[in-house]
């Protein structure tokens, strides 16, 4: 049972994350900030996080995700999609593919056109190369001495081998680097890993700080309501150990839950649309309408092929000596298939709807993938994940109750855009091409999803409606920019409008979603909003 030796702290973070770790790592690197980390979910214990191939586990743990389940989407056949977010020391960096993507520089100038000021690529490059360790060192692009490591895969399947070798069948590009100035093509991602290892935030950047005697860790407690007093956050209380404890905040209050809890936690300390939270029966505090609103996600369809070959990752009797073999490598070498984190390789391509950047990204399995790994797939397989990058769809985020244990009505809003429909029908025939190149002609495979019957861009529609999944990259609940826009939820330095002491830093900010993977550019933004928050309460020369 955790006990606490003090109740008052220069900075409370709320959410251990990809963002809430990053913060308490760089704000503990001076010794005169007292910080207190707060983590709903427990420590990072289980070999499925740390042994990379783990993550075709991980979405079987309960224990280590908030279990999210999506409002029945209209144009998805009124489905209610699974949403795996991490409840656990690293938040999701320790539940996700490991993919090491920044997005392009265009995603960020156009969060400065829209009112981030601050927020250009020229301005967060600096603070991307800082949070890194790559393994190839210093570049013009690359850092060498963050918290972050990137690195080469340590194994590659033959079959992920096939899907860059068709690259130079189909026309596209062999791509070494998705984050240098050319990335349209394919390639195998760099990971965040160590030494054969998952790099999470809990592990890159919580571990060295945990030594810090200006740290204090809490799991497993559940904030329930940011205190606020004359428009000030003065604190934060929670439930631990059953009892409920008020902690406060001498400097700030800083959220860090993500996409989904940061707005449940503002609207439950009355900060949010002024109706909706008149309807659950919470005391206004500021009328925010923008918290919980413009909600984007990449929506994921996959091509899906079995075949004879057992080259694949699967499950099948043949295939126990290899996994023993496997297992010996991993636990003596750190090497070879466990180091795997499944999805090695991917692109990005230009579907007909583009402009001057790739707006479809591709996630390569070499296996059969059934409901986000939750079911178990027999047989040999692989196939191509396929997601629109810039989705015109917006969501939103509601309570369910003002009861804090009640989890949050997710409501993406998928497909509600034409355009959105578009990018992916065409994103599904351009992964088509890919797995019908000569590279896979000796795998002898044959198509089960969308299905050779699914030709016209209605039946490929009507595919994506009935298996179109998350890729798991939510943002935009708290979206930062110009305060006079009445949705703006933060300014450019974070900070919540009309409050004093409060700002929220995680992917929720993201005025837009990113062209890739989100969790490198969250980790960038804490980053940066640490540097902030350095600058402000740097000691005043005498």
């Amino acid at each position: 049972m955790q006990k606490l030796s003090q109740t008052e702290f220069d900075f409370i973070i709320i959410g251990a994350g990809s963002a809430g770790a990053t913060l308490a790592a760089r704000l503990t690197e001076k010794s005169q900030f007292s910080v207190c980390l707060i983590e709903a979910g427990g420590k990072d214990k289980s070999p499925f996080i740390h042994i990379p191939f783990g993550l075709a586990f991980l979405s079987r743990m309960t224990n280590l995700g908030w279990e999210y389940n999506t409002e029945p989407q209209s144009h998805l056949n009124d489905r209610k999609l699974f949403w795996p977010r991490g409840k656990v020391l690293g938040g999701s960096s320790s539940l996700n593919a490991m993919c090491y993507i920044r997005g392009v520089p265009e995603d960020y100038d156009l969060w400065s056109e829209m009112g981030a000021k601050g927020w250009d690529w020229q301005t967060v490059l600096p603070y991307f190369k800082k949070s890194e360790k790559q393994q190839h060192g210093e570049s013009e692009l690359h850092g060498a001495d963050g918290y972050l490591s990137v690195s080469d895969l340590r194994h590659t399947n033959p079959l992920a081998n096939s899907f860059v070798d068709a690259a130079q069948d189909i026309g596209l590009a062999k791509v070494t680097d998705f984050n240098s100035r050319e990335r349209e093509g394919l390639g195998f991602y760099q990971v965040t890993q160590e030494n054969g290892q998952r790099c999470s935030t809990a592990k890159g950047y919580l571990t060295p700080a945990l030594t810090r005697s200006n740290l204090t860790v809490i799991t497993d407690a559940l904030v329930e309501k940011i205190q606020i007093n004359d428009s000030v956050a003065t604190g934060v209380k929670l439930q631990l150990n059953g009892e409920f404890i008020e902690l406060t905040a001498t400097k700030e209050v800083l959220l860090s839950a993500g996409a989904i809890n940061s707005p449940q936690v503002l609207m439950l300390s009355g900060l949010g649309p002024k109706a909706h939270l008149a309807e659950k029966g919470i005391e206004i505090i500021a009328d925010l309408p923008g918290v919980g609103q413009n909600l984007q996600d990449h929506l994921d369809a996959i091509v899906q092929h079995r075949c004879k070959s057992r080259e694949s990752y699967s499950i099948s009797l043949a295939l126990i000596p290899r996994y023993v073999k496997a297992a010996f490598n991993y636990w003596f070498n750190r090497k070879g298939l466990l180091t795997s984190n499944v999805a090695e390789a991917g692109g990005f391509d230009k579907t007909q709807s583009a402009g001057d950047i790739p707006d479809i990204q591709y996630h390569f399995l070499p296996a059969i993938l059934l409901n986000h790994g939750r079911t178990t797939a027999f047989g040999y397989g692989y196939g191509v994940h396929v997601c629109g990058l810039y989705p015109k769809s917006r969501g939103e985020i509601k309570l369910r109750s003002k009861d804090p244990q009640d989890l949050a009505m997710i409501d993406p809003h998928y497909l509600e855009h034409p355009d959105d429909q578009k990018v992916m029908i065409d994103g599904v025939r351009r992964a088509r091409k890919i797995l019908a190149a000569p590279s896979f002609e000796k795998y002898q495979s044959w198509e089960i999803g969308p299905g050779p019957e699914a030709q016209t861009d209605e039946q490929i529609l009507a595919f994506i409606r009935k298996k179109g999944e998350t890729i798991y990259h939510p943002v935009g609940t708290c979206k930062m920019g110009n305060i006079d826009d009445v949705m703006t939820v933060v300014d450019p330095e974070l900070k919540v409008k009309g409050i004093k002491g409060l700002r929220v830093v995680d992917a929720s900010v993201m005025p837009t979603l990113v062209g890739g993977n989100t969790n490198a550019p969250t980790i960038m933004i804490a980053e940066r909003c640490a540097d902030l928050i350095k600058q402000q309460y740097q000691p005043i020369p005498i």
